[in-house]
């Protein structure tokens, strides 16, 4: 009995380290390479302009004539070469910083964002026999039944490494950075948080699993087209789910300072805002946390409001081929769960091309709109919303 249970704890550590490593640094880093790629080229087509086609390797450097271009791949080495360029520039410290803040707020910013894709369920169950024990695991870092709350917890961590930066740079750009974004932040992370709550209302349940598996069998959040989804109290209260989506979605916009809210870094009026006085992996670091950032939010909207990693129509599709398309509790095959994977990472890329669409179409607000904008406007229309969930579910109940 006590070999089981030391099989049983050694499994749980191997699949815990297995989903640290495997979610977070070879899905979460590669994704930001893959948006700085995305974000390049998606540009390119928005201007009208060619963009990245191609990357040389510099053969001069080694006694050569000419570099050696790689032409026809797309320009997919560019963002490899992005980082090099971080890596091999030099590490320069101005003398009139405040050195141990200076080094201190390009990690405040990057690991936060990095920390809150311990609750995003990116698949579904698994039954996996590992020495000799069948247990189901779970494709999330950690199950937790406060997802949503952990994760805004976090988060709100960032700005302190921007507010860091902006500070001990000892330059007044960056400090104007460094304010604006404090500033930004609890505006929005308001509106951001009450989003939410008619969600929780709808589902009674802040477990991210859960509410995924949930969708998975009566549809979408904001896409209520098969199960207990087609009840009419579900689409009553679609209207709230709609208005709880385009709030939140605005909102994670502000988070990540992202275009039209990037005041804390408006290259216009402050230079390059928070991070002027950074340079090589230092500057790179608080490039990962903002896509990073993107990522997880991205993530977020669409586990509560797009169905994470269910197929759209699964239990449909199910019936009509008689394949297995949605999830069944304990009992997913290894295929279908890393389909599930595949299906979760497809739809945060297109919330990602989502985010750089309007990057490149809207301009930027003053910092007076932005304010005026977040208290005035979204946590109004925020509170009113959880008003709206509250009376409709009265009339309407779902149960």
């Amino acid at each position: 009995m006590a070999a089981i249970f030391a099989n049983i704890d050694l499994a749980f550590l191997i699949t815990a380290l297995v989903k640290i490593v495997g979610f977070t640094f070879m899905m979460i880093l590669p994704l930001v390479t893959v948006c700085v790629y995305l974000e390049r080229r998606f540009s390119a087509v928005i201007q009208d302009r060619v963009g990245p086609n191609r990357v040389g390797i510099p053969l001069t450097l080694f006694g050569f004539k000419k570099d050696l271009q790689i032409l026809g791949i797309g320009g997919l080495f560019q963002a490899a070469a992005d980082g090099v360029k971080f890596i091999l520039k030099e590490d320069f410290t101005p003398r009139s910083v405040n050195t141990f803040y200076y080094w201190l707020a390009p990690c405040l910013t990057v690991v936060p964002a990095l920390l809150t894709c311990a609750v995003l369920p990116f698949g579904s169950e698994l039954d996996l026999s590992l020495f000799g024990v069948v247990q189901p695991v779970k494709a999330v870092i950690a199950d937790l039944s406060v997802g949503p709350l952990y994760t805004f917890a976090i988060a709100s961590l960032g700005v302190y490494g921007i507010v860091l930066a902006g500070w001990s740079s000892n330059s007044k750009y960056p400090f104007l950075g460094g304010v604006r974004s404090s500033a930004q932040m609890i505006s929005y992370e308001i509106s951001l948080g009450l989003s939410i709550i008619p969600v929780f209302m709808v589902f009674g349940e802040m477990n991210l699993s859960k509410i995924t598996s949930f969708q998975d069998l009566n549809g979408w959040l904001i896409l209520p087209l098969w199960g207990e989804g087609l009840s009419v109290g579900r689409w009553v209260l679609w209207i709230p789910m709609m208005f709880s989506f385009i709030i939140f979605t605005v909102a994670m916009f502000a988070e990540t300072n992202r275009l039209p809210f990037d005041l804390a870094e408006c290259e216009t009026e402050l230079v390059g805002g928070y991070h002027t006085e950074y340079s090589s992996m230092k500057f790179a670091l608080f490039f990962m946390g903002e896509y990073a950032a993107m990522i997880i939010g991205s993530g977020m909207a669409v586990t509560l409001f797009l169905g994470g990693w269910s197929i759209p129509f699964g239990p449909v599709l199910t019936s009509l081929t008689g394949f297995q398309f949605h999830h069944v509790a304990g009992s997913t095959p290894l295929l279908l769960g890393l389909v599930h994977i595949g299906v979760f990472l497809a739809k945060v890329l297109c919330f990602i091309m989502f985010f750089i669409l309007i990057r490149w179409s809207l301009p930027r607000f003053r910092f007076d709109q932005l304010m005026k904008f977040g208290w005035l406007f979204m946590f109004e229309a925020a509170l009113l919303n959880v008003l709206l969930t509250a009376v409709l579910m009265i009339w309407f109940p779902l149960k």
